[in-house]
């Protein structure tokens, strides 16, 4: 099975100002996620994001702001807690939800599984999550691919979403990546 971009939506998780700064190898983290969405962007496919209680945990990191302004704010861990990021989900008529963000062991985890539950198919792109510890993430990693993630990076997918060589599109994920 192919993941289309034509059938994806991307959810970036909370990555937040007051949580940030906590993450394992926080510096590839934000290098990874913004090639990520440089890429889709570039790609045409639609971002939306989540922010696990903003008013203490601040806003979306600065760096990541200028792709995108669809945020949803949510108290449970979960994004699939909050029906207005759900519906935005049946209304894009996606089957694939590609995910970034933080923290891989408790509100992406979470999310994945919901996600499955409501017959999406949720894809992890794993270097572009993290945890606080390397020991939550990589447990994370697994109990996704359990519950039928499918895992990748950002490398990977954005060819895969590419499809073929040869066009502009191609030319600027090429450039990002290297």
């Amino acid at each position: 099975m192919r993941i289309t971009k034509e059938d994806s939506l991307v959810l970036l998780i909370d990555v937040q100002e007051k949580l940030y700064p906590h993450m394992n190898n926080k510096e590839k983290l934000s290098q990874k996620t913004i090639t990520l969405l440089k890429g889709i962007t570039a790609l045409g496919i639609p971002l939306t994001a989540a922010r696990q209680y903003p008013q203490g945990l601040g806003d979306i990191i600065e760096e990541l702001r200028p792709y995108g302004s669809e945020c949803y704010d949510k108290v449970t861990f979960s994004c699939c807690g909050n029906d207005n990021l759900i519906a935005r989900l049946r209304e894009a008529g996606c089957k694939y939800v590609i995910i970034t963000g933080i923290e891989a062991h408790i509100c992406v985890l979470q999310t994945v599984i919901d996600l499955k539950a409501l017959g999406y198919l949720p894809v992890v792109v794993t270097d572009a999550i993290s945890s606080r510890e390397q020991q939550d993430y990589e447990i994370a990693l697994r109990r996704m691919e359990y519950e039928g993630a499918i895992l990748t990076t950002v490398e990977s997918i954005l060819f895969e979403l590419c499809r073929e060589a040869g066009n502009e599109v191609f030319k600027t994920i090429s450039r990002l990546v290297k």
